[in-house]
C-alpha cells in the first residue's frame, strides 16, 4: 500500500510539473509584441473607439436617407362626446339645441410614414466631417499600438537585463565568498590579516544585498512585463530573446537620416483635427442655406359599434397626403454670423497648431536620432569598458592570491567589474528603447 500511495504521489508531481510547463508562455520580443496587440487593454480599448467611430459615421449618413415608419392606434370610447347643434338645422325652434353624438364609439387607424431628405448642407458637411473622425480614431489606434510596442519592448528589455544583472552578481558573489573563505582559512591559520577578512565581508554584504535586490527587481520587471501583455502578473513566462541578440540586430538596423511629416502618427492626427475645424467652419456657413425635404403618409381608417375590425367585408377608408417642407433661415438675431466667427477662430488655431507641429517634429527627430546613435556608442564604449574591468579584476584576483594585492585593491577591482557589467547591461537597453522609439516616430517596423 505504501508503494501505491508513493508511485500515486510521483505521477501526481510529473502531472503538475507537466501542467506548470505548459502554462509558461515563452515569447521573443516580437512575439511578445503581437501578443500584447491582441491582448492589452489600451489595445482593446482603441479597437472599440474605431467600432464606436464607425457606429457614428453610419447614425450621421442615415439621418439622410429614406425613414420609413409605422402607426396603429385603436380606441375606443366608452362615453361618446355629445355636440350640441342649433335645433334648426333639424326643423326645430331657434334658440334651441339637439344633442347629437358623432362617429362610432371604436375606431382603428393605421398608416405608413416616408420622409426623405432633398436637401441640407449641413448634412453634407457633417458626413465629411464624420469621415475625418473615423480617420483619427484611426489613427489613434495606430498611435496606442506604437506606445504599446514601445512600452512592451521597455519591458522586456528592462527584464532581461534584471536576469542578466541578477546572474551576474550571483557569479561576483560566489567568487568573493571563495576569496573571504581563503581569506579566514589564512588568518585562521596565522598567514593573513583581519584587515583582509573584514575588507573582503564588507565587499561581500554589500554584493549580497545587491544580489537579493536584483532578483526581486527581476521579478517586478516581468510582473510589468504580464501586466502589459494583458495577463495575471505572476503567471509564468519565459523570454527567448537576449539583451545581446537584440542589440545586434538593432546595431545593424537601418532607419532613414531624414523623415516627412506624413509618416509620423502624431502629424497625421493633427491633420485630422484641423480638416476637422475646417469641416466646423463650413459647416457654421451652410447653417445659412434652406434644407428641403419630402413626405409621404398612407393610412387606413375603420370605424364600428364593437371590436369587428378584422372580419371580412369591415370596410377601411384610405389616405393619402404628399408633402414638401422648405425651410429658409432669414434672421437669426446674429447667431449664425457669431457661431461662423469662432468656427473661423477654430480653424486658425488649428493651422497654427499644425505649423507648429511640424517645427516641433523636426526637433524631436533630430533629439531621437542624436540619442541612438550616442546610445550605440555609448554600447560600444560600456563593451570596451567591460572587458578591461575583467581583465583588472582577473589581475587582482591573481595578485590576491599571491600576496601581492591588498584586499583593498581587490574589492575595488570587484566594485570596478560590477558597475562595469550593470553599465554594459543598461546600454544594451539604451540601444534597444532609443532605436524603438526612433522607429515609432518614423512608422518603421522594429
Amino acid at each position: 500500500m505504501k508503494y501505491i500511495f508513493l508511485f500515486a504521489s510521483l505521477v501526481a508531481l510529473g502531472l503538475n510539473s507537466l501542467q506548470a510547463q505548459e502554462s509558461t508562455l515563452k515569447l521573443t520580443l516580437e512575439q511578445a509584441i503581437d501578443y500584447a496587440l491582441t491582448h492589452n487593454m489600451q489595445m482593446k480599448n482603441a479597437a472599440q473607439d474605431i467600432r464606436d467611430a464607425q457606429a457614428q459615421k453610419w447614425a450621421t449618413i442615415a439621418t439622410g436617407l429614406p425613414q420609413i415608419s409605422g402607426s396603429a392606434n385603436y380606441q375606443n370610447q366608452l362615453e361618446q362626446p355629445v355636440a350640441q347643434i342649433p335645433a334648426q338645422f333639424f326643423g326645430g325652434q331657434p334658440g334651441t339645441f339637439e344633442e347629437v353624438v358623432f362617429g362610432q364609439p371604436q375606431t382603428l387607424n393605421a398608416g405608413l410614414s416616408y420622409n426623405q431628405l432633398i436637401f441640407d448642407g449641413s448634412y453634407i458637411v457633417g458626413v465629411q466631417a464624420i469621415r475625418t473622425f473615423v480617420a483619427y480614431s484611426e489613427n489613434a489606434y495606430d498611435k496606442t499600438s506604437l506606445e504599446v510596442r514601445a512600452a512592451v519592448v521597455e519591458a522586456y528589455a528592462n527584464a532581461l537585463m534584471a536576469e542578466k544583472s541578477a546572474e551576474l552578481l550571483s557569479k561576483n558573489v560566489a567568487q568573493i565568498e571563495r576569496n573571504l573563505f581563503e581569506s579566514k582559512a589564512l588568518f585562521e591559520n596565522g598567514l593573513g590579516e583581519q584587515e583582509t577578512v573584514d575588507q573582503l565581508q564588507i565587499t561581500y554584504a554589500t554584493l549580497k544585498s545587491n544580489e537579493k535586490n536584483a532578483y526581486r527587481i527581476a521579478r517586478i520587471s516581468l510582473y510589468m512585463l504580464n501586466a502589459l501583455l494583458g495577463r495575471k502578473i505572476d503567471e509564468s513566462l519565459d523570454l527567448i530573446d537576449s539583451l545581446e541578440a537584440l542589440v545586434g540586430v538593432e546595431m545593424v538596423s537601418p532607419l532613414p537620416e531624414t523623415f516627412e511629416f506624413g509618416q509620423n502618427v502624431d502629424y497625421k492626427m493633427v491633420e485630422n483635427l484641423t480638416e476637422q475645424r475646417a469641416l466646423e467652419l463650413k459647416l457654421a456657413k451652410s447653417r445659412a442655406l434652406p434644407t428641403l425635404s419630402a413626405s409621404l403618409n398612407l393610412g387606413a381608417n375603420a370605424f364600428g359599434e364593437r371590436f369587428d375590425f378584422f372580419e371580412t367585408g369591415k370596410e377601411y377608408f384610405n389616405t393619402a397626403i404628399l408633402g414638401v417642407n422648405l425651410q429658409v433661415p432669414i434672421f437669426s438675431s446674429l447667431l449664425r454670423s457669431a457661431n461662423t466667427q469662432r468656427a473661423k477662430i477654430a480653424d486658425i488655431k488649428a493651422q497654427n497648431t499644425k505649423k507648429d507641429t511640424e517645427r516641433m517634429l523636426s526637433v524631436q527627430f533630430e533629439n531621437l536620432s542624436s540619442a541612438f546613435a550616442l546610445s550605440k556608442e555609448q554600447f560600444l564604449s560600456a563593451k570596451d569598458n567591460l572587458d578591461l574591468a575583467q581583465r583588472i579584476a582577473d589581475k587582482n584576483e591573481l595578485k590576491f592570491k599571491e600576496g601581492i594585492a591588498s584586499s583593498f585593491d581587490l574589492r575595488q577591482a570587484q566594485l570596478q567589474l560590477y558597475q562595469s557589467q550593470q553599465e554594459y547591461l543598461s546600454s544594451m537597453v539604451r540601444v534597444i528603447n532609443t532605436h524603438t522609439q526612433l522607429a515609432n516616430f518614423l512608422n518603421e517596423s522594429l
